[in-house]
Order: C-alpha cells, then sequence, then structure tokens
C-alpha cells in the first residue's frame, strides 16, 4: 500500500452505440411506418454517416441515448471533487465512513493508499517530505480511532470522525456513468493542457476506452481545439499543434 497508479477501465456500455444513435436520428427525419422498418434501413454506412453529420450540425440530443460505464481507481479525493461537478452523470464512490483507513502502525508500509503529484515525485526532497506527512497522517488517523474505540464510538461512527484528518491526496475508486453526449463535453474541458493534470490524465484514458468501444461517436473527441480555435482566450497553452498530433494517434 501507498502511492498507487491510475486505472480505468470502461465496464459496460449501450449495446451497439453507435447503431442506437443512428436509429435515433433517422426516426427525427425519416417517414417510417414502424421500427422494423427503421433497423432494416440502417446499414454500418449509415451510421457513421448520420454520427457525423449529427455532430457536425450539433444535434447532439440523438447521441445520449448512449451510455457508458467507468470503473475508475488510482484518483485523489481531489480528483474525484473536480468530476463531480459534471452533473449529467451518476456516481458511486467508495465511502470513507464505511470503509476504514487503518494499518499496522508497525508496517510503515501498510498505510493508506495515496496519489503522488507529478512534480513532487520528479524531486527526490519533496517528495520524502509528502511521504512523511502521510505516514503521520496515517499515524493520527490510527490514534483517532483507537481513541474513539476507548469512548465506544465502533466502526462508521469512528471513521467518520478520523477521516477528518485524511488528506485530498487519500485514493478514491468510483464507478461513473455518463451519456455519450456528456461524454462529449467532459472530454473537451478536461482534456484541455489547462485542466489539472490529474483529471487529464484521467480524461485521456476514459478516451482511449471510449474510442474502442464507439470510434465514430468519438473520433473528433477532445479539447476544443480539434476543430477550432482555442476556447481559452489569453489562458491557452500556444500548443494547439501538438495538442492536435497528440489526438489524431490516441487509442
Amino acid at each position: 500500500m501507498g502511492e498507487v497508479k491510475l486505472n480505468v477501465k470502461l465496464i459496460r456500455c449501450t449495446l451497439n452505440p453507435e447503431e442506437i444513435v443512428a436509429l435515433a436520428a433517422k426516426l427525427c427525419y425519416s417517414p417510417v411506418k414502424n421500427i422494423d422498418e427503421l433497423q432494416e434501413k440502417i446499414s454500418v454506412d449509415d451510421q457513421q454517416q448520420f454520427i457525423k453529420k449529427l455532430i457536425d450540425i450539433g444535434h447532439l440530443s440523438p447521441i445520449e441515448h448512449a451510455t457508458f460505464t467507468f470503473a475508475i481507481e488510482g484518483i485523489s479525493r481531489s480528483c474525484s471533487h473536480q468530476i463531480v461537478r459534471h452533473r449529467l452523470a451518476s456516481y458511486s464512490q467508495q465511502s470513507q465512513r464505511y470503509v476504514s483507513k487503518e494499518s499496522n502502525e508497525s508496517d510503515l508500509n501498510n498505510i493508506f493508499d495515496y496519489i503522488v503529484p507529478p512534480s513532487l515525485a520528479n524531486d527526490g526532497e519533496a517528495l520524502s517530505i509528502f511521504n512523511k506527512f502521510m505516514e503521520y497522517a496515517q499515524h493520527t488517523y490510527n490514534a483517532i480511532v483507537e481513541r474513539l474505540n476507548h469512548l465506544g464510538y465502533q466502526g462508521e461512527l469512528a471513521f467518520q470522525d478520523a477521516r477528518f484528518v485524511l488528506p485530498n491526496a487519500c485514493e478514491t475508486k468510483l464507478i461513473m456513468t455518463m451519456n455519450a453526449r456528456e461524454l462529449l463535453h467532459f472530454f473537451n474541458q478536461r482534456c484541455c493542457n489547462r485542466a489539472q493534470w490529474e483529471i487529464h490524465a484521467l480524461a485521456d484514458a476514459m478516451l482511449r476506452e471510449a474510442k474502442r468501444a464507439a470510434p465514430v461517436l468519438f473520433n473528433l473527441a477532445g479539447p476544443g481545439c480539434l476543430s477550432g480555435a482555442c476556447e481559452e482566450g489569453s489562458f491557452s497553452c500556444g500548443k494547439i499543434n501538438e495538442v492536435r498530433r497528440k489526438y489524431e494517434i490516441l487509442q
């Protein structure tokens, strides 16, 4: 236990998501007598054609019919606080109230999992200071749980108050479900170089997974500068060509 790394898996998505989106879009414009007739008319070429057209003209409501569920671990509580700002999604997060962070005080390797920022990982002195604080936070947490147990507070009654000393670096796990339209917005915001490094890395990992499941839907997904001018104005990173090359080959 201790430092952990990001791990993202797409564990479920709408069956044939691009077909569902194409069907929904075609229904809006086709004078069909019934759904069976509509399904018979949808081919793979139709799927690609309709999805590209939808995105080009900004008619994105049919894209909402496809949903994607990700299992995410190895992110900090700091990162999860940013994620839940995306409100058109469903989240289930590991609880610090019901899941204890206690460890064996005699084993310094047995410490709650946490995330180390790259800026600290690349400097030995900074990393040493950071790790020592993680150990101190663990000792403090253990001591509070022990004291609360002595006072008669057991299980969640102790954990819910001891968790107040846990740092933002503390690792968390969650299951997140978004529809494709919200995912496109998420990637637009969080794949940008201006996004905080951790959620940026998460967004890139999610985009790789999404592209494998629905390559047409997410063909042009990424920061806004992939298809136009940078949306950050004077705060632009100034690396638009580099960013475009990155997402052209991202897979």
